[in-house]
Parts: structure tokens; sequence; C-alpha cells
């Protein structure tokens, strides 16, 4: 299937490993010109390689922590440095944070912005510009945890929001021609991943996941993910505004 993506201009924040690097690749095979944004320089220049290799059109990158800057700012500095972008990718935030269902705001606005509005704050920046040329693609990694509500508290909680975020503003700009969505992954391995360790030491909790949560009985894979954000920044999925789509190997 002909993507249409060649040329496109494609930000990805958080691209450097996983599932962002994953995308990464994705788009080069795609002929893209990828920025990519993420805190690890030499994980940067790693995926800058492999991108290159792949077929990129051009690959560059910007060495930045989202939780320790201007995030509107970054989005301004991106667009005057690179242009426009036709494509944002956020594949920022994860659950390595505090989890203590008791914490006061500062643990749980820490989760939120991780997790939601960091994204959020690009996207005043990123997506005015979209909505005056009629078209552009926004598309959030969110979690399976936003609907099962399984696991960390706070996590679950951010995601969950983030998926409201979507929705609410995702039907608002489906008339613009600029489409809002999300990816949902479930329980996907890679090096340096949450269940890497386990998979590798054989721990007995690998199989026990698998067997009650993952109808699949297996693992995803950071490339399955990236085929479904590929399909979504296409234009084959222009009837999917505001829409949260799981990629998680029918988790239960």
């Amino acid at each position: 299937m002909d993507l249409g993506l060649e040329n496109k201009s494609v930000l990805i924040v958080g691209a450097s490993k996983g599932i962002g690097k994953g995308i990464a690749l994705g788009f080069a095979q795609e002929h893209c010109r990828i920025v990519a944004v993420a805190r690890t320089e030499s994980l940067l220049v790693q995926a800058q390689t492999e991108a290159l290799k792949q077929g990129a059109a051009s690959f560059d990158y910007e060495v930045r922590d989202i939780m320790n800057c201007d995030t509107k700012a970054l989005a301004r500095e991106l667009m005057q440095k690179y242009g426009e972008f036709d494509v944002v990718v956020h594949n920022v935030g994860g659950s390595l944070i505090s989890r203590n269902h008791l914490g006061g705001a500062e643990e749980w606005n820490y989760a939120l912005k991780f997790n939601a509005t960091a994204a959020i704050d690009m996207n005043s920046e990123l997506i005015p510009p979209m909505v005056e040329r009629g078209r552009g693609k926004v598309i959030h990694i969110s979690s399976i945890s936003a609907v099962m509500l399984r696991g960390n508290p706070l996590y679950a909680s951010a995601k969950a929001f983030l998926n409201a975020y979507v929705t609410t503003v995702g039907r608002q700009l489906a008339p613009t021609g600029v489409m809002l969505c999300s990816v949902m992954p479930g329980a996907v391995a890679f090096e340096g991943s949450y269940w890497d360790k386990f998979i590798k030491e054989g721990h007995p909790r690998v199989e026990d996941f698998l067997r009650h949560h993952q109808a699949i009985n297996r693992f995803g894979t950071p490339e399955e993910v990236a085929n479904m954000v590929l399909f979504l920044a296409s234009d084959k999925a222009a009837f999917m505004p505001a829409a949260n789509i799981p990629v998680d190997g029918a988790n239960m």
C-alpha cells in the first residue's frame, strides 16, 4: 500500500529508542524528512544513522528534555528552524513515575505533564499553522492503561486525560482538515523496556502476564505500533479524526 508520505515533514518527540525509534524508522522507510527530539544525543545519533540507511530523505535532531524546558518555546523554535510540519508524533511519557496513589498534587501534576500536558502545550503552537493550511496530522502515543485503568494509577489517569483531550479537541479540529488522534499500545517489549529484563531472566511473571493479560500470548513490537502510526499519518486514515486506537494484542 502506498501511504503517500514521501518527503513529508515529520516531527517525532521522543524518538531515540523503543516505540519512538520504531516510529522514526517507519517514517524513514517512507522517505520522509524527520526531525527528532529526545534527551540523549548518543541515542539520537544512532537513530539518525539507521534512519538514513533505511531511506529517510533527511534526519535532523534536537537534544531536549521536555520536562525541563519551555515546551511552547521549543515548538516555536522547531518551526522557525525546520518549517511547519505535516505530521507531529508525541511519543512522550511513561509509567516510571510516582506510584503513590495518595500522593499530593505535585506528584499527580508531574505524571500529567509527563504523559499529556507537555505535548498539549507544544500543540498550542504546532496546530494553528496546520489549521491555517487546512491539513495536518497530530498523533499521540497513549496507552491501553487509559481504558483498562490498571497498573500505576497516576500513569493510567494521565493517559485517560490524554485520551479525553484527543476525543474532544479532535472533534473540534475535524472540520478544519487537521486530524488529532492517538495510538494506545499494550505491552511492548524491546531492548531496555520494562519487560526486557524479565524476559532475559526467564522470570515466571512473564508467562503469568501473557497467560492472563495477552490474548495473543506474546508481547508487541515497536514496529507494530509504528505501522498504525504510519497509517494514521497517511490520507488513508482521513475518516478517523479524534480516534484512540488500541494496538495491544487483545489485552484483557
